[in-house]
């Protein structure tokens, strides 16, 4: 393979783009990223013209692929021929709202907005103002976007901005707590339960290996909320409409949060973000209350047109069928490569989502493991060695993963996310020959 455009491209883009990017994520490639000419299916092409099987989606945010349905390209060329936006409502966020509002089950009100980090900054302004308390509850190693609230690192009630320019009184209002730690949650409430606004959690630690909820935690934490009076918060960002279909991750794990936070699939591609809720506290949120919220772009009718259209093709094809099969084989798979070849690693993800973390110290035996991704199931064997918290993830061989094995697995010809922490997706544009073919350059990968 060559690179040369890639390169140049790069040059070109470090006199013009901090780092010669628009996110940070984008830059873990190194010495420079390959830079995207166009996808193809399951496939992106680089602009030296180099094709990969692509399982990093842009992140989450495609269902299909490259290949976007027809019916959804209609609607979406439909409602950019008829004006880009106009600041005024349309029947589409409407129709959008009602689809979103019928599958879901906590959900009874959306209110649009532009991204997933402005989803959970509503989030936890409509939190504070519905309880009258600041403190927010944090997992470690959970990802809530570029916002003040959640850009902390340190333990407990011991926290710090993890960026310049964000003043420690915001970290003051954050209390971080291992993910998956009933005894931390039980404590952070026991210290602090009439101070807290809310918990705001990924179902699945989605931005940080995919790390499952271990059995009773999130029950634990709605028990906890509903004690003290705050609100427990999804994030359902990454998950949402991924991880258990239309009725996403609440709906797999049976759990309904008061809050919840969407982005990536509900807006088909383009940019987009929503938070939902019951209407007792969506009603909140202005012009109806007195919180706050509003954004020239939300609601924005090309956006939602191809939300809506996406998820209604994904219901009436069994799309998530065949994208959560797909899924199960690649994760079966891989247990059985790393079974032979690095039994120390774990296998994680569900649904549409797969990642092999590095993890160190793993028995070598796999006798009666959990298959098909790690669950946190209590009588695995592997149960005290799997990843459990962001830390966990952390402890493992990440250097390894993005300096030798990510160069490998591209000189395979397949893309990978740019660290061991971001997911890795499937779509419904992927097919049994992708799913091999990334399976064999695993074996040569490892």
């Amino acid at each position: 393979m060559t690179h040369e455009q890639s390169r140049d491209l790069y040059d070109r883009a470090l006199s013009v783009l901090p780092g010669g990017v628009n996110s940070a994520v984008r830059a873990a490639i190194e010495p420079y990223p390959p830079f995207v000419e166009r996808g193809d299916d399951g496939h992106v092409i680089d602009a030296d013209g180099n094709r990969y099987i692509d399982w990093v989606m842009g992140l989450g945010p495609l269902l299909y692929g490259h290949d976007t349905p027809q019916p959804v390209e209609a609607a979406i060329q439909s409602h950019a021929s008829e004006g880009p936006m106009y600041g005024m409502p349309t029947e589409i966020e409407v129709e959008h709202a009602e689809f979103v509002a019928r599958h879901v089950p906590s959900v009874e009100m959306l209110r649009f907005v532009n991204s997933g980090t402005e989803a959970t900054v509503s989030a936890c302004r409509l939190a504070r103002a519905h309880t009258g308390r600041d403190k927010i509850v944090v997992m470690q190693g959970g990802y809530h976007g570029a916002q003040e609230t959640t850009l902390v690192e340190g333990e407990y009630d011991d926290t710090r901005p993890s960026s310049p320019g964000i003043p420690q009184s915001f970290a003051d209002e954050t209390l971080a707590i291992p993910f998956n730690d009933e005894e931390a949650a039980h404590r952070v409430f026991e210290d602090y339960g009439d101070e807290i606004a809310g918990v705001l959690v990924e179902p699945i630690l989605a931005n940080y290996g995919i790390v499952r909820p271990v059995d009773g935690y999130h029950e634990t934490l709605r028990d906890l909320t509903d004690e003290h009076d705050s609100l427990l918060i999804f994030d359902e960002v990454i998950t949402g409409f991924r991880v258990g279909g239309l009725q996403c991750a609440q709906g797999k794990f049976g759990i309904e949060p008061d809050l919840t936070t969407f982005g990536k699939l509900i807006g088909g591609g383009f940019p987009v973000g929503a938070i939902g809720g019951p209407a007792r506290l969506m009603e909140q949120f202005t012009p109806s209350g007195d919180v706050f919220q509003a954004g020239t772009f939300s609601g924005h009718p090309v956006t939602m047109a191809a939300g809506l259209e996406s998820l209604r093709y994904a219901a009436e094809h069994d799309v998530h069928d065949h994208i959560h099969d797909l899924g199960e084989q690649l994760r079966h798979g891989l247990a059985e490569i790393v079974e032979e070849q690095a039994p120390s690693y774990t296998v994680t993800g569900t649904d549409g989502m797969f990642k092999l973390v590095f993890t160190r110290g793993a028995p070598d035996s796999f006798e009666d493991h959990c298959e098909g991704g790690c669950a946190q199931r209590e009588d695995c064997p592997r149960y005290d060695h799997c990843p459990k918290t962001g830390a966990d993830v952390a402890a493992g061989e990440t250097d390894r993963w993005r300096r030798v094995f990510w160069p490998k697995m591209k000189d395979e010809g397949v893309f990978l996310s740019q660290n061991q922490f971001e997911s890795q997706f499937v779509t419904y544009a992927h097919t049994d020959e992708d799913v091999e073919t990334t399976l064999e350059a695993y074996k040569e990968a490892l």
